[in-house]
């Protein structure tokens, strides 16, 4: 995983970020929609990382994937990951 930022430590963050990461992948790409909540939930990871990791797959260098957020109400939103079929070929 390609991570960067003033607080990123490659020795302490990477494993832990790329685990967050592939976790998160593996569960969205199949294109359903699912609130953070409902992602925590089944990956065992903080909805502010779940979050993070979602603006990351956004990212080119992660491949520029789409992210479609749905506004539920009251604050409440569900996430679709599309994935970039382009790049990964």
């Amino acid at each position: 995983m390609r991570c960067n930022g003033s607080d990123y430590n490659y020795d302490e963050d990477n494993q832990r970020l790329s685990n967050q990461y592939w976790d998160l992948y593996n569960l969205m790409r199949d294109g359903k929609r699912r609130t953070l909540n409902r992602i925590a939930i089944i990956t065992g990871h903080p909805p502010a990382s779940i979050s993070a990791q979602l603006r990351h797959m956004r990212k080119v260098r992660f491949g520029s994937n789409t992210v479609n957020k749905n506004h539920l109400g009251k604050g409440l939103y569900e996430y679709e990951l599309i994935i970039n079929r382009e790049v990964s070929k």
